[in-house]
């Protein structure tokens, strides 16, 4: 589809995207949504946690909100998708990844950028046990890349599927752990080391005879991090292979969904690579919306409605 210009005019403020991208990480509040928890067995025996928050009339629809990297269920972010769409009639369920309720999870294996085959458990949990007969997703960061691989990925999705809103997304990921590693990034970059690397301190005690004190140790980056744990324990070669496998870029021309992806300009965290003009133009399910403003999920906007969250309401509805 051809690509959309963007609506987005924050604050002159909230024009930085460094401002825009820490506020929205450490200051916004979401208030009054309340989550009832349910946990799910997944096909290879782990768990999953879903926080399930409600429309106040009975509905077929729900929007699934997936997380960005160390998030969780209870990120702003996440509360502030479920708070809009339950005050539209729209049931939500907020997921929280592998390892990201609190709780670790059982396997020596976690969550990652296209771990598709948990979001099919998902899935197909809504259809089969929930019965609901319109789903759609709203997918942030890293949560973004894996929904848009899922809906790519395969020829036959589920037609209870409806739609789907990308959000911040890196759609290479090679490209986007480039940025991170920049100098203008550091400080994101080892604040995510340090989340990862602190729990896979706690894994590496779980699972001895897997991963060594020393291979912890040696990790000083997040390709390292990415090398030594995420391509390991999830059936890839190295980093490389993990991000060339799981890039949600090369899907994109499959997807027959209708779909946005809603990228700033100014996102730090984005290469090149991560505006999928081309692709965007040649499908005609695909939307591409690149705001000049908004840096890494901070779309701020009035009443604490998020701008990406206002055009995913939109969008589906449309």
């Amino acid at each position: 589809m051809p690509i959309i210009e963007s609506a987005y005019k924050p604050k002159y403020f909230f024009r930085n995207g460094f401002v825009s991208t820490v506020y929205s990480g450490l200051i916004r509040r979401v208030s009054n949504v309340n989550q009832e928890r349910e946990r799910i067995t997944l096909s290879d025996g782990d768990f999953i946690d879903l926080d399930w928050s409600y429309s106040t009339e009975k509905t077929n629809k729900v929007i699934v909100v997936l997380h960005g990297l160390e998030g969780n269920a209870q990120r702003p972010y996440m509360t502030g998708v479920a708070k809009l769409f339950n005050q539209n009639l729209v049931d939500a369920v907020c997921v929280n990844f592998r390892g990201c309720s609190g709780e670790p999870n059982l396997k020596y294996r976690s969550y990652h950028s296209g771990a598709t085959e948990d979001l099919e458990d998902i899935v197909n949990h809504l259809i089969s046990v929930k019965h609901y007969t319109e789903i759609y997703f709203h997918g942030i960061s890293l949560g973004g890349n894996m929904v848009l691989k899922y809906v790519g990925e395969r020829n036959n999705a589920p037609n209870q599927i409806k739609g789907v809103v990308a959000v911040s997304v890196p759609c290479d990921l090679y490209g986007s752990c480039k940025e991170l590693h920049t100098f203008k990034n550091r400080l994101y970059h080892n604040n995510f080391k340090k989340y990862l690397v602190n729990r896979l301190k706690i894994k590496q005690k779980q699972h001895t005879d897997k991963l060594s004190v020393n291979e912890v140790n040696s990790i000083k980056t997040l390709m390292d991090f990415d090398d030594v744990y995420t391509s390991k324990s999830h059936g890839f070669k190295d980093a490389l292979d993990y991000y060339r496998q799981c890039s949600s870029l090369q899907f994109l021309p499959n997807i027959k969904i209708p779909t946005l992806i809603i990228n700033a300009l100014n996102d730090s965290f984005l290469s090149a690579e991560c505006y999928p003009v081309k692709e965007a133009k040649e499908n005609d399910c695909l939307y591409l919306e690149m705001p000049k403003h908004g840096g890494h999920v901070g779309f701020i906007s009035k009443n604490n409605i998020y701008y990406n969250e206002q055009r995913a309401l939109e969008f589906f509805v449309k």
